[in-house]
C-alpha cells in the first residue's frame, strides 16, 4: 500500500479524522519488515502499521499472520501489564493494518543509551512488564485450557523460524555463510565461536528449549530498538515475534542490550555514572524479576500443587538461568550475525570496536555455558568485570 492507499484508507474506514482534515503522512520504519507511517493532522497524530505479504529488502514472501499476533499481543500485553504498550485504535486483519497511538514525545531506547541518557523508572518499568506478561500468561497461574488454546492462536511459524536461524543456527556454523565478520576480528570469531563445540552443544539445548517450551506469552523480539522512554514512563512496542515459548527468552534478550549499551560506553568514554546506571538496571530486571515473580505467584497461583515455596522458588530460579543463556546468544549473534546493533556497529576506533566485539562475544559464551549457575545479577556483573579486566 502506498501513501496515498493509506490515507483513502483511513477516510473510508475509520473515523480517526474528519473529512476536512488536512493530513500529512510520512513513511518513517527503519526496518527490513514492515511498513509503518505516521498520519498526522493539527490536532492529533497516529501511527498506520501494514504488513506486507514480501520482506522488503528481498521480495521474498512473508506471511501476515504476524499482523494479527502483533495485534493480540499488544491488546493480551496491556490486560497483563496495562499502560505497558501503545494504545491500539483499529486492526484490519483483512488488510493487515493496524493504526495505534503515536509515541511522538518518546525516544526510541537504543539512540538514548547510545547518547548516555538516564530514565529512573526504566528497571521498574521492564521489571513489572516481565514479570506480568510472562507468569500472569503462563501454567502458574492461568486456567488450562485456557492456556492450550492461547498457545494454539500463538503459532508464529514463519518468524519462530527466523529466529531459530538467525540466533540459534547461524552464529556457530560456518558453512552457512551468511554471518558478517569484522575483518580485524576475524580468526578470534572463527576460534571462539566455530570451533567451539561445548559452546555448540549448550546452544543446541537452548535452541530446542526455544523451539518446545511452551511457557509463557513472549514479545519475542525485546531489544532496546522495541523500547520507547520518557521520564516516567516506558511502552514496548513491535511484538510480531510473539509465541510461546521459554520465559527467559524476553528477559535475555534486554539483559543483553543494556550490556550493548554498557560496552560501547566502556570503550568509549567510560563514563561511570552511566555505566553503573546499566548495571542498576539490569540488576532492578534480574532480581526485581525473583522478587516480583515470586511475589505474584504465591498471590495468583491456584493449583494447589503449586503452592509450595520450594518449587515457585525453583520456577523463578530455571527462568533466570534461561535468561542468561538467552542473553548469550543475543550477545553473540548480534556481533557475527547479519543483524548487528548500532550501539556496537557505529563505534568508530577500529581497536575499540574489536574489543567492544570480543568482550560481548566472551560475556555471552560464559552466560551460555555457566548459565546453571546464574541467577542474580551479580552473577553477570562478575562474569563482564572479570572478562573486561583480561581485555
Amino acid at each position: 500500500m502506498t501513501e496515498k492507499d493509506i490515507l483513502n484508507y483511513l477516510m473510508h474506514h475509520t473515523a480517526i479524522f474528519n473529512s476536512n482534515e488536512k493530513l500529512s503522512i510520512k513513511e518513517i520504519s527503519d526496518g527490513n519488515i514492515n511498513y509503518v507511517f505516521r498520519i498526522k493532522s493539527q490536532n492529533k497524530s497516529v501511527i498506520v502499521k501494514y504488513a506486507s505479504d514480501k520482506i522488503r529488502t528481498s521480495g521474498n514472501p512473508l506471511s501476515t499472520e504476524r499482523n494479527r499476533i502483533e495485534t493480540n499481543a499488544l491488546i493480551d500485553e496491556n490486560n497483563y501489564a496495562k499502560g505497558s504498550v501503545p494504545m491500539i485504535y483499529h486492526h484490519d486483519e483483512n488488510r493487515s493494518i493496524l493504526i495505534m497511538e503515536d509515541l511522538y514525545d518518546y525516544d526510541n531506547l537504543r539512540y538514548a543509551l547510545m547518547n548516555q541518557r538516564q530514565f529512573s523508572t526504566l528497571g521498574k518499568d521492564m521489571t513489572s512488564f516481565l514479570t506480568k506478561t510472562l507468569l500472569l500468561s503462563s501454567d502458574f497461574i492461568m486456567d488450562p485450557k485456557e492456556k492450550k488454546q492461547k498457545v494454539k492462536n500463538y503459532i508464529n511459524p514463519m518468524l519462530c523460524a527466523i529466529t531459530e536461524r538467525l540466533v540459534f543456527t547461524e552464529p556457530y556454523d560456518k558453512e552457512i555463510n551468511t554471518n558478517i565478520l569484522t575483518k580485524e576480528n576475524e580468526e578470534f570469531l572463527i576460534h571462539e565461536l566455530y570451533e567451539d563445540e561445548h559452546l555448540k552443544l549448550e546452544v543446541a539445548k537452548l535452541k530446542y528449549n526455544f523451539e518446545t517450551k511452551a511457557q509463557s506469552l513472549l514479545h519475542g523480539d525485546l531489544h532496546t530498538g522495541s523500547i520507547f522512554v520518557k521520564e516516567g514512563s516506558t511502552k514496548i512496542l513491535d511484538p510480531e515475534f510473539a509465541f510461546y515459548g521459554p520465559a527467559g527468552y524476553d528477559i535475555g534478550n534486554i539483559v543483553a542490550n543494556l550490556i550493548f549499551a554498557w560496552t560501547r560506553c566502556a570503550v568509549g568514554t567510560g563514563n561511570k555514572d552511566f555505566m553503573n546506571y546499566i548495571k542498576d538496571t539490569i540488576t532492578q530486571i534480574i532480581d526485581g524479576f525473583k522478587n516480583d515473580g515470586m511475589t505474584l505467584l504465591k498471590e495468583k497461583v491456584t493449583d494447589r500443587m503449586y503452592l509450595n515455596d520450594e518449587f515457585l522458588n525453583n520456577a523463578i530460579q530455571d527462568i533466570l538461568c534461561d535468561s542468561a543463556g538467552m542473553c548469550g546468544t543475543e550477545l553473540i549473534r548480534r556481533i557475527i550475525g547479519d543483524a548487528k546493533v548500532k550501539d556496537i556497529t557505529t563505534i568508530d576506533d577500529i581497536k575499540q570496536k574489536c574489543k567492544a566485539e570480543c568482550f560481548c562475544v566472551l560475556v555471552g559464551k560464559s552466560l551460555i555455558k555457566q548459565r546453571k549457575y546464574i541467577w542474580n545479577a551479580n552473577n553477570y556483573f562478575e562474569i563482564m568485570d572479570d572478562i573486561w579486566e583480561k581485555l
